[in-house]
Order: C-alpha cells, then structure tokens, then sequence
C-alpha cells in the first residue's frame, strides 16, 4: 500500500508547495495507470520522478500541465485544480512552465534561434529584434552563443536538447518539465545536460520536474526523489533518504541501477 507521501512532504519539509498532487488515478481501459498518487512538489527545488517504463511517469506529467483528466483526484497549481480547470485557466497555469520534451520537439524548417524565439511571437508583444536578442541570451545561459543561426536538422543530439532548454526557459517559467531529458544521448553529453539544469536552478531559482528511469542523474541533480512502481508512489524523500529506503522495489531499482 502505498504510504501518505502528501502529509510526510509537508511535515519534513517547510518550503512552499509548487504543485500539490493529492489522491490522482487514472486507467485506460482495465490498465490502471496512476493508482492514488499524492505528493508535494517543492518550489525552488529539483525533483526526479524514477520508475521503469510504463509505470506511469509521463501519464503523470501529463496531469500536471492538464493535458488529461484524471478518474479523480486533485492537481492543485497556484490554486488551481489542474483536474477540473477550465481550458482559460489550464492556458494561464501553462504560461508559468516551461516544457523539455524527450526528443526536443524542434521544428526542423526553424533555425535554433528561431526555435527558442518561437514561444515569444505568440506569448509577448517584442519586436523581431528583442525576441532576437533574448533567444540570443538564453543560448548564452546555455553556453551555445554561436548556434543562434545554425539550422536545427544541423545540430547534434546535445544541441538538440540544449536548444530545447533554451526554448522551455525563455519566457521565464516558474516551472519546467523534462520528460527523459538524457535519452539517446552518450554519457558525457548526459553530464552535460545535467550541470545545465544544476546552473539553471542556482541562476534562475525555477522549480524543476525530471521524468527519469536514470537513477545516475537523478542523484546527479535532484533535491527530492519519488519511485513510481505499478502506478503507486512507493517512495518520496529527500534524495539521500531516498537512498537509504528500505522498500524493495527501490533497493531492486538501484540495486540494478547504481
């Protein structure tokens, strides 16, 4: 059975509540996917979501930016219910994140610039030359200032996610969402990315959620660690509690993983 996670967050911890997920389910059919998950995300902070394939962690994600509803349960943002939410109000909550899809969803006609550019022509009223200029600024945050004009199918696997990043901070969020950022990429382009999103959290105070079955980088980045097992969150602590947890299907997971 899977422990209160919702009221041992906010016992341990005193920091303000990003997202508050209380009691979520959700099935497809007879597949039942979430099966009561509760948890604090925590402002400010890093937390990794692990799990193998298929336990639920992209459905989850989903949830947060309101592009399912759940059977029930709540997804609670700045004080809306993501659940319930009108698609007005999903449409402000999402202008507050930011998003890092597994494969970078570039577009290909784009160059990078004009890829991170893209969010400011419909989200903002600068000119050409000041939606320029902050992708200019952005690829500087991730140390690719001269890849502004390069066309996207030219860039390699790590561009590609550093122009995503570039994209999902560029109107500022207060929260970003990756969804297996590291996938298909070698394990030094990996390090990469994960000192990125290290900077990124110091530098800008955003609120990141990982989607991750890489245990490596979850302890590389993370402040707080959840395990999704079989659509249940069988654990949720700070990451060397997390380390330290006596479930078995966390000692199995890194057992095999670490």
């Amino acid at each position: 059975m899977s422990p209160d996670r919702t009221s041992v967050s906010r016992t341990l911890v005193p920091d303000p509540v990003a997202i508050r997920i209380e009691e979520l389910r959700k099935s497809f059919g007879d597949l039942v996917v979430l099966d009561g998950v509760s948890l604090d995300i925590l402002q400010g902070k890093t937390t990794a979501i692990l799990g193998p394939s298929g336990c639920g962690k992209s459905v989850l994600l989903k949830h947060i930016v309101g592009l399912l509803r759940p059977d029930s349960g709540h997804v609670w943002i700045d004080g809306i219910d993501m659940a319930i939410a009108t698609p007005e109000e999903k449409l402000q909550v999402r202008k507050r994140f930011g998003m890092l899809f597994q494969h970078g969803a570039l577009f290909e006609d784009l160059t990078a610039g004009e890829n991170i550019a893209f969010p400011l022509r419909y989200h903002t009223r600068l000119t050409a030359a000041q939606r320029r200029a902050r992708a200019q600024e952005v690829l500087e945050l991730v140390e690719m200032p001269e890849l502004h004009d390069r066309p996207t199918s030219a860039l390699s696997g790590g561009q590609r996610k550093r122009v995503a990043l570039a994209r999902a901070i560029v109107l500022e969020p207060q929260v970003v969402l990756f969804d297996e950022p590291n996938s298909g990429l070698d394990p030094m382009t990996s390090t990469t990315i994960d000192d990125l999103i290290l900077r990124m959290k110091e530098r800008l105070g955003i609120t990141f959620v990982v989607i991750t079955h890489d245990i490596v980088q979850a302890v590389r980045i993370s402040d707080w660690v959840g395990m999704l097992w079989q659509g249940r969150l069988v654990a949720y602590a700070p990451l060397p509690v997390f380390l330290h947890s006596e479930h078995p299907i966390v000692r199995r997971f890194l057992s095999r993983t670490l």
